[in-house]
């Protein structure tokens, strides 16, 4: 036990020396995992990281695993060893029987039996897992636990300070752009990618990713190819894998023997592998890619004038669903009009609508503003049929101050509904003036302006699939939307 606590003491000792090394990212993690290993006497470490929606772990550092097994595929957190999100330690004794292990063929294939996951925890929130291997089957003394929550933590410590490095440097580039605008653009801080890009041509289209909020892992599988007899001689490695397209992505630049190499590659994986979605792609390819699947424009450069994508078209459709089937749930055996104000709800009430499973009939109303010393707020088309003794749910886009919801809410009341609810797909409590209940919201956002998906800045914008932030010195705007 004294030799035991010997090499986990002089383990953790290590791990600091590292921590000041000056190494980059990936190598810090991988000589982490060396360090952890050799103390614990395992065959091999692996460190892993949650991507921002706490759906994938992404290796950031390994050590004596073998390519394939780090590579196997994509790691679903909620089918790999899922305890370890809820900040439990998980011990697997027979990894290729274990329900919990996600690919249990590729463990027996590799001979690991054991796997030990520890949560990597930051605060009070689990941002990824450190985990070890070996061959033999075996049990976690105490001792060893200790070992391993302690190295965890300096992960931990590790991750959240390569972040605030992350944070700083968009400061600076901020800061260095100072002089081109007025204002310094609002600097969106993304979840840590735990990556260093094998060329530029990776980290620009992980750039073009993360701005229409595609989620994204990379280089997170190999496939075998070929091989000389029972070992593999060749190998191909994705650049990129979408989770939500489910489509692996491989990056090309328009050099023709570059282009022939990979096609080949590609071409050979569909042929062993015909159920994975791969795409070789070059920018071009790509931005047309974005289009097909209602991400945003063709061209070249970012949707002009949207300083970020706060909701990406994926995401807002998730959300929407869930909205939908919330409704039908309340409603349940009844049915119910949906009234819309024009115009800036067409876009969420069109979605809503497709998703709600109990019958709906649709109105909708028409409003304007008048700066006089009279009304402030005029119907100028009210419905089109009564809804007196009916189930009423009034459909937003977006709600601020609340004033004119406030104002339309009573109108509808007037008309004596069996009963009158709200659902907004944005919610922006900053500037809330009216004492309104919203019973249903998509997502709530911060005192920014915010166009796409139906909201408009000058008639414009109303047709990007997404949701993004307008630049804060494009045209100095002030949104006071009249749905508000």
């Amino acid at each position: 036990m004294t030799t035991s606590r010997g090499r986990h003491y002089t383990g953790l000792q290590q791990i600091a020396v590292i921590a000041n090394s000056g190494l980059t990212f990936r190598r810090t993690y991988n000589a982490i995992a060396r360090t952890v290993a050799k103390a614990t006497d395992m065959n091999g470490c692996r460190i892993l990281l949650l991507d921002s929606k706490k759906e994938y772990l992404t290796t950031v550092g390994a050590y004596g695993l073998s390519d394939l097994y780090i590579r196997k595929g994509p790691l679903d957190a909620r089918k790999s060893l899922p305890e370890v999100l809820a900040g439990n330690i998980v011990v697997v004794t027979h990894a290729p029987t274990d329900e919990r292990v996600q690919h249990p063929e590729v463990a027996k294939s590799q001979n690991v039996l054991f796997i030990a996951g520890i949560p990597v925890i930051l605060g009070e929130d689990t941002i990824g897992e450190l985990r070890i291997y070996s061959k033999e089957s075996r049990e976690l003394t105490e001792v060893e636990k200790d070992f391993l929550k302690a190295s965890a933590n300096l992960c931990a410590v590790l991750l959240d300070r390569a972040q605030l490095a992350q944070f700083r440097d968009r400061i600076d580039k901020s800061r260095a752009k100072a002089t081109e605008v007025s204002t310094p653009p609002r600097i969106a801080v993304n979840p840590l990618k735990p990556t260093e890009f094998a060329h530029e041509s990776e980290a620009e289209f992980a750039g073009l990713l993360d701005f229409y909020q595609i989620e994204w892992l990379y280089e997170p599988r190999s496939f075998p190819l070929a091989w000389n007899g029972a070992k593999i001689s060749q190998m191909f490695t994705p650049d990129f894998y979408l989770p939500e397209l489910d489509m692996y992505v491989e990056l090309t630049t328009m050099k023709q023997d570059l282009i022939t190499l990979k096609n080949r590659k590609v071409r050979r994986l569909r042929e062993q592998y015909p159920d994975i979605n791969i795409r070789l792609l070059t920018k071009k390819d790509f931005m047309k890619l974005l289009a097909k699947y209602g991400y945003g424009s063709m061209g070249e450069a970012k949707v002009e004038g949207v300083g970020r994508v706060l909701y990406s078209h994926t995401q807002i459709q998730r959300r929407v669903r869930a909205i939908a089937r919330k409704i039908s749930r309340d409603y349940a055996g009844e049915r119910i009009v949906v009234i819309g104000v024009l115009k800036g709800m067409m876009c969420f009430m069109s979605d809503l609508m497709q998703y709600i499973s109990i019958p709906v009939r649709v109105d909708y109303m028409d409003i304007s503003h008048y700066s006089g010393d009279g009304e402030v707020v005029k119907i100028t088309r009210d419905l089109d049929s009564p809804i007196g003794g009916q189930h009423v749910l009034m459909v937003e886009d977006i709600v601020d101050t609340g004033m004119t919801l406030n104002y339309v809410l009573a109108h509808l009341a007037a008309h004596k509904p069996a009963s009158l609810r709200v659902c907004s797909l944005l919610d922006r409590k900053a500037r809330r003036l009216a004492n309104v209940k919203l019973n249903y919201v998509g997502f709530e956002i911060p005192d920014i302006f915010v166009v796409g998906y139906g909201l408009d800045y000058k008639g414009e914008y109303r047709n990007l699939p997404f949701i993004g932030e307008l630049r804060q010195d494009w045209g100095g705007h002030s949104q006071a939307r009249l749905t508000a």
